[in-house]
């Protein structure tokens, strides 16, 4: 059962305080006729002068703006009053420098205005991308219902996108659906719960959830001042290259320990090691991929956009695709939008081979995002976790900083696929392994890794300890990247 809350009600619930920003809505209507008599009735229904409510207010201390639609007067449509009040928030907040959260619930264009109050969703968007131009955190939460325009426009543009549960989101009206073709939409299309599925929604939220939620991601776009340097403790202070961090015994011990099952990967590093964990969804676009983990989250006091390969659902039946480097390639994104670095975790043994994958353009993908980390104007830190095979690995290796943990390793292929292209077996794995250089020690010398995180002796048998070292150390070598900076970016194409 979908909750039914308006606007004034939502506003109370989530924020701290809240100040109006609203001003009497233009008069659109011709005195006297049907519209005028609609929107009369409207507002004495819903004891709103207009289908949204705008204004500031604090969320956990937070200064931020807020557009919420109501519902309750003539469905949240928008008109062109309706726009011209969203679109004064909205620069009112650009203005102000402050995130703004977006709740809509809306069938969409207000029919009695026709074309004219269509042509505002334009409008609203161009207010929208100005705010998103100036780095400024854009969040959306669609209620139920969210369909039509203000799904295409000012609804699927934020950086981060939750749902109410069981609210019903989609282009077309189900009852306009059914009227033009004669039979009902499809059962459980347009619901938030499979949007989510579908990588097109970030998370699925109820109401009292939702300032937990936006705390969090706030914590992270919007922090109020840049973060001081973390100070690691001294057991977990990372070594520098080249420094006395215990190596593998040969390349093949670490790939093998890299391939142990109970190896730590990025979604323990982040439940052990990081705060303020908000996990994005997909593209955004219909497309999502369990091998990839894209999530916004802090290291200490360094705020910063995730983009790791998760080794569990890589190997269990959720081998890495181009839909999940579509979804890292969405982080890169976001990070250089709001000017927050990147962090990139390699840990996989390698994309999918498959027919779907070659017609879904992976090699296409793996260029792009090679392309996309060389040129992002945000600082980056790539942490080889384990296992890198191919293509895969290479595509969100390119950094300002590149650290390996002890048993990290690089490769063009499995060892056993090089075995089988030189000698026509996989049985010289492990001499191939060493004859390629791709154990931490020869990438540091090589001057692809910068520097080594220590196990001690193995990260599977200290899954916590080793979780922590390297968020320790993620905390420490943040602060000193700066975004646009000449040197780092050299380095990237040098390396």
């Amino acid at each position: 059962m979908v909750e039914k809350v308006g606007a004034r009600e939502l506003v109370r619930r989530i924020l701290d305080g809240f100040t109006s920003w609203d001003v009497a809505p233009r008069v659109v209507a011709v005195p006297g006729s049907g519209y005028a008599a609609d929107l009369e009735r409207a507002a004495a229904r819903s004891g709103c002068d207009e289908a949204v409510l705008t204004g500031e207010g604090t969320l956990r201390g937070r200064r931020v703006a807020v557009v919420v639609s109501e519902f309750g007067f003539l469905a949240g449509s928008i008109g062109r009053a309706t726009a011209d009040r969203i679109v004064a928030a909205v620069e009112r907040a650009t203005d102000a420098g402050l995130p703004l959260l977006a709740a809509p619930c809306s069938g969409g264009t207000r029919m009695q205005e026709g074309t004219a109050a269509f042509a505002q969703m334009a409008r609203i968007t161009a207010a929208v991308a100005r705010h998103r131009a100036a780095g400024l955190p854009y969040l959306v939460y669609l209620r139920h219902p969210t369909t039509g325009g203000v799904f295409a426009s000012w609804g699927s543009l934020g950086h981060l996108t939750a749902a109410e549960p069981g609210a019903l989101i989609g282009f077309l009206g189900p009852r306009v659906y059914e009227g033009l073709y004669g039979e009902p939409f499809p059962d459980g299309v347009q619901t938030a719960e499979n949007l989510a599925d579908q990588g097109l929604v970030d998370a699925v939220v109820p109401l009292d959830a939702l300032t937990d939620v936006a705390s969090a991601a706030l914590a992270v776009l919007a922090a109020d001042q840049p973060p001081g340097p973390a100070e690691p403790s001294a057991v977990d202070a990372p070594r520098p290259a080249g420094g006395a961090a215990t190596a593998p015994a040969s390349a093949w011990e670490a790939i093998e320990r890299s391939r142990r099952p109970e190896r730590p990967g990025v979604r323990e590093l982040l439940r052990v090691g990081a705060a303020d964990v908000t996990p994005l969804s997909g593209t955004g676009q219909g497309e999502a991929d369990p091998g990839l983990l894209l999530a916004l989250a802090r290291f200490g006091d360094a705020r910063c956009v995730v983009v790791g390969q998760d080794r569990v659902s890589q190997r269990t039946g959720h081998p890495l695709g181009p839909a999940g480097l579509r979804v890292a390639r969405r982080g890169m994104r976001l990070a250089a939008e709001l000017s927050l670095p990147l962090v990139t975790f390699v840990d996989t043994p390698g994309a999918v081979l498959s027919a779907e994958a070659e017609e879904g353009g992976l090699a296409g993908e793996i260029a792009r995002c090679l392309h996309d980390m060389l040129v992002l104007p945000a600082p980056t830190l790539c942490v080889l976790l384990g296992e890198g095979t191919g293509g895969a690995a290479l595509a969100l290796l390119p950094g300002d900083r590149v650290l390996a943990a002890t048993h990290g390793w690089l490769s063009p292929l499995p060892p056993e696929g090089a075995s089988i292209i030189v000698h026509r077996t996989p049985d010289r794995a492990a001499e191939m392994a060493e004859q390629q250089g791709v154990a931490s020690p020869a990438l540091v010398a090589a001057g692809i890794v910068d520097a080594l995180i220590d196990e001690r002796p193995d990260a599977a048998d200290e899954p916590e300890a080793f979780c922590r070292r390297v968020a320790a150390t993620i905390a420490a070598e943040l602060p000193g990247l700066r975004a646009g900076d000449a040197t780092a970016r050299a380095a990237r194409y040098a390396r």
